[in-house]
């Protein structure tokens, strides 16, 4: 079978299986009892449609309009695939709305239409105002394109977006915009030569317009040649527009000294030898898919110098219109914009064109392993699954809408409504907001055991944008600083962090000095000291905090927990500082769950699992929330004698001892502890309201084992493990751990234990 036939397969399986198509409508309400349904339906209902009668504004409040978007076709110019008619076009639009729901949670229908009359089309389109916040029109073909975008903008007042016309035309833009930076050159002075007179090319020129080219410096071709004044063949107002008085009649007449190239044509129409006569450091957007209009390898024969975009994924600089139509929505959306001007789509341009130009995110470098990601030639436009844009582009849209007078709904804070775009794909960044908060009351010193580790050098890179921490590397120089070029990060080592080389570092007598006096009396001798100091990153670490040369460790990017429990323990431990537990906050969909002891005591006794309690307690009010602690065992509020239940009914009695300010209860299964209802009809008596937020067990074994769980199959996302036990000195992380997660523990770590007791 040939690679074409196994894509074929692949793909047909993917849209027949588990069931057809891409797409479901799934229920945003309960709908579990008579009470349920007297509000979803009759005669609830009819309080919200009276709210809606009264003032038609409230429809956002009370129904999903405020975030729904059709994606609306006739079929008639699919990408690639020419006029394939309304139902074979059905599992693109389908795919348009999961891109909608994927990288913006905007919901969408689809819905084609067998109408090919534009003005017809267009009447449909604005009979559908009412169920739809915003419209995005898509394949449909030039020149009814046009009028149908301009019959329903000027009846309808919500956003109105024929995407294949002014998405790409955005895409194109802040790619133009990066390319001329490269190049050291500027819209005003550049001659543009561009093929293709359908919808979005005109929409790409018009936008090249708006930023600043001018009109006599852009050559239109077409199958027929140079678009030109007096040429009557295949012409429409939107080509005339661009119409040249010359006697020159096609692309290999007018490229000569053309800075910019932008095709949206078809394949091999730009030969080698044209691009020859561009000038110097040419632009060249060859965006026709499948085949461009000249491959990359092709151009640079002729012009290495060429700075070169395609509409493939197997190529750098991919104009993908997904870079734009999900957040310029999202935008308009949120602050209920009556339409997207230019105003809103200029916005969109910077927000995309400045993204790749700041350092790439741990995320996008994460997904697209093995590429470079560093502004510059190949790297013009951020990638698709780069979290951060919808924080940026979508914010930069709705400050727009606001600034140009068309939002409806103006927001009362920008820079709020970031941080909950952000936090909408960062799922740990509202949990962590009130660490982050405390954080930056502080400047502290944060030491990482191993330096040169990709996370770690983007964590130190953020933890620096992000935080008022200093981070200190253990590393060699040489390594970090290559590793830091390598990953397109802007932080070099003696200008923005300090870096401890294990190999020749002129602390290192001191270091040494320092371990064997506490370890002489536990059989470690001169040599071994030196040894250690030379090659366990973790144990120099732990020996700059005692010295004061940092305020806490980070460590256990890799290697075994304990392992390196054992060197903080040495160095750090004290009567008053004593490893008492691993706490892992588990991030899931219906809330954050706490998870205890994940790493430290395989079998704690009675007193380890209390230490573990109230150690827990403390943590969870660094994240603003309330401590409800279910100490967890086989045994159910004692129906069972085994081992776990009477360590638990130990500990309970430890606590019981002693006044404490925070809920808990014990010992429980796992489902009494999370349903309330089941654990009141089990055992009335109990003193613990609502589900537990802390899950504490009595072996590792099964914190462990419940935190992978929730980790690989509950779609939970960790923050942790948190060292307790240890005044905040050091922490502990896994293998596992991302950058974001590193910079979540550098934000723990940073703020002083006195700030939570």
């Amino acid at each position: 079978m040939t690679d074409h036939q196994n894509l074929r397969q692949a793909a047909l399986f993917y849209h027949e299986y588990p069931k057809p198509g891409k797409l479901e409508i799934r229920a945003t309400k309960p709908m579990a009892n008579g009470r349920d349904l007297s509000r979803a339906y009759s005669p609830g209902v009819a309080e919200a449609c009276l709210e809606i009668k009264a003032d038609p504004a409230n429809s956002a409040r009370y129904t999903a309009r405020g975030n729904l978007v059709a994606v609306v076709s006739n079929g008639t110019a699919v990408l690639g695939l020419g006029n394939i008619g309304a139902l074979a076009s059905k599992p693109v639009m389908e795919g348009k709305a999961v891109l909608f729901k994927k990288f913006a949670n905007i919901d969408c229908f689809d819905i084609e239409l067998n109408q090919p009359d534009p003005e017809k089309l267009a009447e449909i389109v604005c009979a559908m105002e009412p169920t739809f916040g915003a419209i995005n029109l898509e394949d449909i073909k030039a020149p009814d394109c046009f009028i149908v975008e301009k019959i329903c903008r000027e009846r309808m007042n919500i956003p109105v977006f024929h995407d294949d016309q002014h998405g790409t035309a955005i895409v194109v833009g802040a790619a133009a915009k990066n390319a001329l930076h490269v190049a050291g050159k500027k819209f005003e002075d550049i001659k543009i030569v561009s093929t293709g007179g359908g919808a979005a090319g005109i929409a790409c020129l018009n936008m090249l317009l708006k930023l600043g080219v001018k009109r006599e410096n852009v050559w239109l071709c077409d199958i027929h040649g140079l678009v030109h004044e007096g040429r009557n063949e295949d012409m429409n107002p939107q080509k005339a527009a661009y119409a040249q008085n010359t006697d020159l009649r096609d692309l290999d007449q007018v490229i000569e000294g053309a800075d910019m190239f932008l095709g949206l044509s078809g394949p091999n129409v730009l030969k080698p030898e044209m691009v020859a006569k561009m000038a110097a450091r040419p632009i060249i957007f060859a965006l026709a898919n499948p085949t461009p209009e000249i491959l990359p390898e092709e151009a640079r024969a002729v012009a290495p110098d060429a700075i070169i975009a395609t509409g493939r994924s197997d190529y750098p600089n991919q104009v993908n219109n997904v870079l734009c139509f999900p957040f310029i929505f999202r935008g308009a959306l949120d602050v209920g914009a009556t339409e997207i001007n230019d105003e809103m789509q200029i916005a969109c341009i910077d927000g995309i064109a400045q993204l790749a130009r700041t350092t790439t995110s741990a995320e996008a470098a994460a997904a697209y392993r093995g590429e470079q990601l560093t502004f510059g030639p190949d790297y013009l436009i951020p990638k698709p699954f780069d979290p951060r844009l919808i924080g940026t582009v979508a914010t930069a849209v709705a400050k727009a809408a606001m600034d140009s007078g068309v939002a409806s709904r103006p927001l009362e804070d920008i820079e709020a409504y970031k941080q909950k775009l952000n936090g909408s794909v960062f799922k740990s960044a509202m949990m962590m907001r009130p660490v982050f908060d405390a954080a930056r009351t502080a400047s502290r010193r944060i030491v990482f055991a191993e330096g040169e580790d990709e996370r770690v050098l983007r964590a130190s890179q953020a933890v620096l944008e992000e935080t008022t921490e200093t981070p200190i590397l253990i590393g060699r120089p040489d390594v970090i600083e290559q590793r830091c070029e390598r990953y397109g990060l802007t932080i070099r080592p003696g200008r923005d962090f300090e870096i401890v080389n294990p190999q020749d570092d002129p602390r290192y007598r001191d270091y040494w000095g320092t371990y064997h006096s506490l370890m002489s009396r536990r059989g470690v001798t001169p040599d071994l000291a030196r040894a250690i100091m030379r090659t366990n990153t973790t144990a120099i670490g732990a020996v700059m905090v005692q010295r004061n040369e940092a305020d806490s460790l980070i460590c256990g990017t890799f290697g075994q927990y304990l392992w390196h429990l054992n060197y903080v323990q040495q160095v750090l431990g004290t009567d008053e500082l004593h490893p008492v537990g691993a706490l892992s906050l588990m991030i899931l969909e219906d809330g954050p769950l706490f998870i205890a002891d994940t790493h430290v005591h395989a079998e704690p006794t009675p007193e380890q699992i209390t230490e573990t309690v109230i150690g827990a307690a403390r943590h969870v009010r660094r994240f603003g929330l309330a401590p409800n602690i279910a100490l967890c065992s086989h045994s159910q509020f004692g129906n069972l004698n085994c081992d776990t239940g009477q360590r638990m009914r130990a500990a309970l009695e430890i606590l019981d001892s002693e006044p404490r300010n925070f809920s808990y209860e014990g010992e429980m299964h796992i489902d009494a502890a999370l349903d309330a209802d089941l654990r009141e009809r089990i055992f009335p008596d109990t003193r613990m309201q609502g589900a537990a937020n802390v899950l504490v067990f009595a072996n590792t074994d099964a914190a462990s084992g419940v935190r992978n769980i929730l980790k690989m199959k509950g779609g939970g996302l960790e923050v942790g493990p948190v060292l307790m036990g240890m005044g905040n000195r050091a922490h502990i992380v896994t293998p596992s751990i991302t950058t974001r997660g590193l910079l979540n523990m550098s934000a723990i770590a940073g703020t002083p234990v006195a700030h939570y007791g």
